[in-house]
């Protein structure tokens, strides 16, 4: 898999662009009302998105990849970005496996890291006159 065909990968850079410029596409009509075409096309571009991802990821880190998708949704799109972007550049020589999957989401979090605040709990415990540790017998 390290040496793909030329053609073929053009043909997915071509499929990968195509649905960056879509991307853009609203499904509301001038009119106001939703159009059914769009909702087709949202359909197929989502269909295209999931086979070029079925090509590049490998079984366990789609296995994962999708799992990620029931907890947290965005992460799981941001990733699926990244992963067709490197695959558009060419930055993937081969399949993607699962420990380079969680290679990329530590990437990912340790970047959202810098740039969100940390943030803290701190817990304070009230004393009450009814505490268990005193016996008034």
């Amino acid at each position: 898999m390290a040496d793909q065909d030329p053609e073929l990968q053009a043909i997915r850079a071509a499929r990968l662009s195509q649905l960056q410029k879509q991307g853009g596409s609203t499904n509301v009509s001038a009119n106001g009302q939703s159009d059914p075409d769009a909702a087709e096309k949202r359909k197929e571009e989502d269909q295209m998105r999931r086979d070029l991802l079925a090509t590049v990821l490998d079984s366990s880190a789609r296995e994962r990849l999708s799992r990620i998708s029931l907890v947290n949704p965005s992460l799981s799109k941001q990733m699926e970005s990244i992963l067709l972007r490197m695959a558009q550049s060419g930055q993937l020589r081969s399949r993607v496996t699962e420990e380079q999957l969680i290679g990329l989401l530590e990437q990912a979090e340790a970047a959202q890291a810098k740039t969100a605040p940390k943030t803290t709990i701190s817990y304070q415990r009230r004393k009450a006159y009814d505490d268990d540790d005193e016996f008034d017998i």
